[in-house]
Protein backbone atom coordinates (compact mmCIF):
# COMPACT_ATOMS: atom_id res chain seq x y z
CA UNK A 1 0.00 0.00 0.00
CA UNK A 2 1.66 3.40 -0.86
CA UNK A 3 1.55 5.49 2.51
CA UNK A 4 2.75 9.45 2.73
CA UNK A 5 6.22 8.75 3.42
CA UNK A 6 7.13 6.80 0.27
CA UNK A 7 5.05 9.52 -2.02
CA UNK A 8 7.13 12.24 -0.14
CA UNK A 9 10.24 10.50 -1.31
CA UNK A 10 9.46 10.81 -4.99
CA UNK A 11 7.65 14.41 -4.09
CA UNK A 12 11.82 15.51 -2.88
CA UNK A 13 12.62 15.11 -6.23
CA UNK A 14 9.67 17.20 -8.23
CA UNK A 15 10.55 20.83 -8.78
CA UNK A 16 7.52 23.32 -8.38
CA UNK A 17 8.29 24.73 -12.45
CA UNK A 18 6.14 25.47 -14.98
CA UNK A 19 3.83 22.82 -15.48
CA UNK A 20 3.63 20.68 -18.37
CA UNK A 21 0.15 19.40 -17.97
CA UNK A 22 -2.18 21.10 -21.08
CA UNK A 23 -5.40 20.80 -19.56
CA UNK A 24 -7.37 22.67 -22.39
CA UNK A 25 -6.18 19.44 -24.39
CA UNK A 26 -7.70 17.54 -21.81
CA UNK A 27 -11.14 19.36 -22.01
CA UNK A 28 -10.83 21.06 -18.63
CA UNK A 29 -10.05 24.64 -19.87
CA UNK A 30 -13.31 25.45 -18.40
CA UNK A 31 -13.92 24.36 -14.36
CA UNK A 32 -16.34 21.97 -13.70
CA UNK A 33 -19.92 23.42 -12.34
CA UNK A 34 -20.18 21.52 -8.60
CA UNK A 35 -23.34 21.69 -6.63
CA UNK A 36 -21.58 24.26 -3.32
CA UNK A 37 -22.53 21.92 -0.74
CA UNK A 38 -19.20 21.37 0.37
CA UNK A 39 -15.76 22.19 -0.91
CA UNK A 40 -13.58 19.95 -2.07
CA UNK A 41 -9.48 19.26 -2.06
CA UNK A 42 -7.52 16.90 -2.59
CA UNK A 43 -3.90 15.64 -1.03
CA UNK A 44 -0.73 16.31 -2.66
CA UNK A 45 1.09 12.76 -1.93
CA UNK A 46 -1.40 10.66 -3.70
CA UNK A 47 -0.54 12.22 -6.90
CA UNK A 48 3.37 12.37 -6.02
CA UNK A 49 4.43 11.65 -9.83
CA UNK A 50 2.53 14.83 -11.22
CA UNK A 51 4.49 17.69 -10.85
CA UNK A 52 2.96 20.16 -8.21
CA UNK A 53 2.21 23.37 -10.32
CA UNK A 54 0.77 21.04 -12.75
CA UNK A 55 -1.58 19.49 -9.59
CA UNK A 56 -2.62 22.65 -8.79
CA UNK A 57 -4.08 23.13 -12.42
CA UNK A 58 -5.87 20.27 -12.70
CA UNK A 59 -7.44 20.20 -9.74
CA UNK A 60 -8.77 24.26 -9.94
CA UNK A 61 -10.17 22.49 -13.33
CA UNK A 62 -12.15 20.35 -11.68
CA UNK A 63 -14.07 22.67 -9.15
CA UNK A 64 -11.27 21.57 -6.45
CA UNK A 65 -10.64 24.52 -4.34
CA UNK A 66 -7.26 22.89 -2.47
CA UNK A 67 -4.09 20.88 -2.48
CA UNK A 68 -3.50 19.75 0.76
CA UNK A 69 -0.77 18.55 3.00
CA UNK A 70 1.16 21.03 1.82
CA UNK A 71 3.58 23.78 3.31
CA UNK A 72 4.63 26.99 3.22
CA UNK A 73 6.44 26.97 -0.39
CA UNK A 74 3.52 25.09 -1.98
CA UNK A 75 1.26 27.72 -0.38
CA UNK A 76 2.99 30.31 -2.96
CA UNK A 77 1.99 28.57 -5.45
CA UNK A 78 -1.50 27.76 -4.62
CA UNK A 79 -2.15 31.64 -4.05
CA UNK A 80 -0.58 31.84 -7.48
CA UNK A 81 -3.94 30.12 -8.53
CA UNK A 82 -6.47 31.37 -6.70
CA UNK A 83 -6.38 28.40 -4.33
CA UNK A 84 -5.52 27.87 -0.73
CA UNK A 85 -4.49 24.60 1.33
CA UNK A 86 -7.17 23.26 3.60
CA UNK A 87 -4.89 21.43 5.86
CA UNK A 88 -1.02 22.71 5.61
CA UNK A 89 2.06 21.09 7.53
CA UNK A 90 5.57 21.19 7.39
CA UNK A 91 7.63 18.85 5.67
CA UNK A 92 9.95 17.38 6.82
CA UNK A 93 8.40 17.79 10.41
CA UNK A 94 11.37 18.22 12.97
CA UNK A 95 13.68 15.44 13.69
CA UNK A 96 12.55 12.68 16.26
CA UNK A 97 8.56 14.05 15.59
CA UNK A 98 6.57 12.77 13.29
CA UNK A 99 3.24 10.74 12.92
CA UNK A 100 4.54 8.06 15.51
CA UNK A 101 6.08 10.50 17.86
CA UNK A 102 4.15 14.12 18.74
CA UNK A 103 1.94 15.59 20.99
CA UNK A 104 1.68 12.57 23.70
CA UNK A 105 5.39 12.35 24.05
CA UNK A 106 6.58 14.89 26.98
CA UNK A 107 10.35 15.11 24.93
CA UNK A 108 8.70 16.79 22.14
CA UNK A 109 7.01 19.73 23.62
CA UNK A 110 9.37 22.40 23.18
CA UNK A 111 10.24 21.56 19.86
CA UNK A 112 6.66 21.07 19.00
CA UNK A 113 5.57 24.79 20.23
CA UNK A 114 8.77 25.92 18.63
CA UNK A 115 7.27 25.01 15.57
CA UNK A 116 4.12 26.08 15.54
CA UNK A 117 5.18 28.82 16.89
CA UNK A 118 6.53 30.13 13.03
CA UNK A 119 4.23 27.80 11.75
CA UNK A 120 0.90 29.20 12.42
CA UNK A 121 1.58 33.25 11.54
CA UNK A 122 3.17 31.40 8.20
CA UNK A 123 -0.23 29.73 7.43
CA UNK A 124 -2.38 32.96 8.79
CA UNK A 125 -0.35 35.53 6.11
CA UNK A 126 -1.05 32.60 2.94
CA UNK A 127 -4.40 32.51 3.97
CA UNK A 128 -4.31 28.89 5.35
CA UNK A 129 -6.72 28.63 8.32
CA UNK A 130 -5.87 24.63 9.38
CA UNK A 131 -2.72 22.68 10.43
CA UNK A 132 -2.36 19.26 10.89
CA UNK A 133 -0.99 17.46 14.34
CA UNK A 134 -0.76 14.18 15.36
CA UNK A 135 -0.89 12.50 18.92
CA UNK A 136 1.70 10.04 18.67
CA UNK A 137 2.12 6.25 18.98
CA UNK A 138 1.43 5.08 22.30
CA UNK A 139 4.56 3.37 23.11
CA UNK A 140 3.14 1.95 26.70
CA UNK A 141 1.80 5.59 27.28
CA UNK A 142 -1.69 4.62 28.52
CA UNK A 143 -5.17 6.42 26.92
CA UNK A 144 -5.82 8.95 29.91
CA UNK A 145 -1.81 9.70 30.10
CA UNK A 146 -1.67 10.99 26.68
CA UNK A 147 -4.70 13.21 26.99
CA UNK A 148 -3.03 14.42 29.62
CA UNK A 149 0.12 14.93 27.68
CA UNK A 150 -1.29 16.23 24.22
CA UNK A 151 -3.64 18.55 26.42
CA UNK A 152 -0.24 19.89 28.16
CA UNK A 153 1.54 20.91 25.32
CA UNK A 154 -1.41 21.87 23.31
CA UNK A 155 -2.60 24.67 26.02
CA UNK A 156 0.85 26.59 25.17
CA UNK A 157 -0.37 26.42 21.67
CA UNK A 158 -3.22 27.55 21.48
CA UNK A 159 -3.16 31.06 22.64
CA UNK A 160 -0.99 31.66 19.34
CA UNK A 161 -3.46 29.40 17.27
CA UNK A 162 -6.28 31.85 18.65
CA UNK A 163 -4.70 34.90 18.03
CA UNK A 164 -4.05 34.22 14.42
CA UNK A 165 -7.32 32.55 13.40
CA UNK A 166 -5.69 28.91 12.63
CA UNK A 167 -6.90 25.71 13.54
CA UNK A 168 -4.60 22.96 15.25
CA UNK A 169 -6.10 19.46 13.80
CA UNK A 170 -5.47 16.16 15.29
CA UNK A 171 -6.16 13.34 12.67
CA UNK A 172 -7.72 10.19 13.65
CA UNK A 173 -6.09 7.43 12.36
CA UNK A 174 -6.12 3.39 12.28
CA UNK A 175 -3.88 1.52 14.96
CA UNK A 176 -5.40 -1.47 13.21
CA UNK A 177 -4.00 -1.38 9.91
CA UNK A 178 -1.80 1.42 8.87
CA UNK A 179 -0.63 3.17 11.67
CA UNK A 180 -0.19 0.12 14.68
CA UNK A 181 -0.11 1.59 18.07
CA UNK A 182 -1.12 5.34 17.07
CA UNK A 183 -2.98 6.55 20.08
CA UNK A 184 -5.93 8.55 18.49
CA UNK A 185 -7.53 6.17 16.90
CA UNK A 186 -11.04 6.50 18.19
CA UNK A 187 -13.38 9.63 17.76
CA UNK A 188 -14.25 9.44 21.10
CA UNK A 189 -11.23 9.62 22.91
CA UNK A 190 -10.39 12.98 20.76
CA UNK A 191 -13.83 14.38 21.32
CA UNK A 192 -12.39 14.12 25.46
CA UNK A 193 -9.25 15.98 24.18
CA UNK A 194 -11.16 18.72 22.47
CA UNK A 195 -12.79 19.25 25.55
CA UNK A 196 -10.34 19.76 27.51
CA UNK A 197 -7.87 21.57 25.47
CA UNK A 198 -10.92 23.96 25.88
CA UNK A 199 -10.54 25.73 22.64
CA UNK A 200 -12.29 26.58 19.53
CA UNK A 201 -9.11 26.52 17.65
CA UNK A 202 -8.50 22.77 18.39
CA UNK A 203 -10.31 20.43 16.12
CA UNK A 204 -10.02 16.68 14.86
CA UNK A 205 -9.76 15.27 11.72
CA UNK A 206 -11.90 12.66 10.54
CA UNK A 207 -10.12 10.23 8.23
CA UNK A 208 -13.47 7.94 6.96
CA UNK A 209 -11.02 5.32 5.47
CA UNK A 210 -8.88 4.92 8.90
CA UNK A 211 -12.52 5.34 11.07
CA UNK A 212 -14.16 2.33 8.78
CA UNK A 213 -10.66 0.04 9.80
CA UNK A 214 -11.64 0.78 13.36
CA UNK A 215 -15.08 0.82 14.08
CA UNK A 216 -17.36 2.52 10.69
CA UNK A 217 -20.40 3.49 12.39
CA UNK A 218 -19.74 7.18 10.55
CA UNK A 219 -22.90 8.98 10.52
CA UNK A 220 -23.62 8.03 13.77
CA UNK A 221 -20.04 9.38 14.83
CA UNK A 222 -20.65 12.10 12.58
CA UNK A 223 -23.78 13.76 14.03
CA UNK A 224 -22.60 13.04 17.60
CA UNK A 225 -19.56 14.69 17.09
CA UNK A 226 -19.32 16.92 14.26
CA UNK A 227 -18.47 20.08 16.19
CA UNK A 228 -15.02 18.51 17.33
CA UNK A 229 -14.42 17.68 13.43
CA UNK A 230 -12.80 20.39 11.09
CA UNK A 231 -12.26 18.71 8.41
CA UNK A 232 -12.60 15.30 6.38
CA UNK A 233 -10.82 12.89 4.15
CA UNK A 234 -11.40 10.09 2.48
CA UNK A 235 -10.28 6.45 0.69
CA UNK A 236 -11.41 3.07 -0.60
CA UNK A 237 -11.60 0.51 1.91
CA UNK A 238 -10.22 -1.71 2.10
CA UNK A 239 -6.78 -0.61 0.13
CA UNK A 240 -6.99 3.43 0.04
CA UNK A 241 -7.83 3.49 -3.63
CA UNK A 242 -11.27 5.07 -5.57
CA UNK A 243 -14.12 5.76 -3.50
CA UNK A 244 -16.53 4.04 -6.25
CA UNK A 245 -18.55 0.78 -6.25
CA UNK A 246 -15.08 -1.13 -5.75
CA UNK A 247 -15.44 -0.76 -2.18
CA UNK A 248 -17.63 -1.23 1.11
CA UNK A 249 -17.85 2.60 1.98
CA UNK A 250 -20.94 3.96 0.36
CA UNK A 251 -19.78 8.00 0.46
CA UNK A 252 -22.78 9.40 -0.76
CA UNK A 253 -24.88 9.23 1.79
CA UNK A 254 -21.85 9.88 4.76
CA UNK A 255 -21.14 13.31 2.77
CA UNK A 256 -24.48 14.24 3.09
CA UNK A 257 -24.72 12.93 6.78
CA UNK A 258 -21.92 15.51 6.63
CA UNK A 259 -23.78 18.42 4.76
CA UNK A 260 -27.12 18.21 7.04
CA UNK A 261 -24.46 19.10 10.36
CA UNK A 262 -24.06 22.40 8.55
CA UNK A 263 -20.30 21.84 7.70
CA UNK A 264 -19.03 24.27 5.93
CA UNK A 265 -15.19 22.82 5.60
CA UNK A 266 -13.32 21.31 3.50
CA UNK A 267 -13.31 16.85 2.29
CA UNK A 268 -10.35 15.91 1.23
CA UNK A 269 -9.85 13.17 -1.20
CA UNK A 270 -6.98 11.04 0.01
CA UNK A 271 -7.24 7.29 -1.94
CA UNK A 272 -4.04 6.62 -4.07
CA UNK A 273 -5.70 6.09 -7.77
CA UNK A 274 -5.13 2.81 -8.92
CA UNK A 275 -3.44 3.49 -12.71
CA UNK A 276 -0.70 5.45 -12.85
CA UNK A 277 -1.56 6.29 -15.82
CA UNK A 278 -2.07 10.29 -15.86
CA UNK A 279 -5.53 10.80 -17.65
CA UNK A 280 -6.74 8.01 -15.65
CA UNK A 281 -5.77 9.55 -12.77
CA UNK A 282 -7.24 12.58 -13.17
CA UNK A 283 -10.59 10.95 -14.22
CA UNK A 284 -10.29 9.28 -11.06
CA UNK A 285 -10.00 12.20 -9.35
CA UNK A 286 -12.93 14.10 -11.15
CA UNK A 287 -15.16 10.76 -10.71
CA UNK A 288 -14.49 10.90 -6.72
CA UNK A 289 -15.32 14.44 -6.49
CA UNK A 290 -18.52 13.97 -7.94
CA UNK A 291 -19.33 11.11 -5.80
CA UNK A 292 -18.78 13.97 -2.91
CA UNK A 293 -20.91 16.29 -4.02
CA UNK A 294 -24.17 15.97 -3.05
Amino acid sequence: MSTRRTALKTLAGTALGAAAFDSIAMGMDTPMKLKGNIRHSVSRWCYASIPFEELVQISKSLGIESVELTGPEEWKVLNKYGMTSAMGWMDPWPKGTGLTSFFNNPKNHDTLVELYTSLIPQAANAGVRNLICFSGNRNGIGDYQGLLNCQKVLKRIMPIAEKNNVLLTMELLSSRDSHPDYQADNVEWGAVLCEMVGSPNFKLLYDIFHMQSMSGDHIRNIRRYHQYISHYHTGGHPGRHEIDETQEIYYPAIVKAIVATGYKGFIGQEFVPSSKDKPAMVESLKKSVLICDV
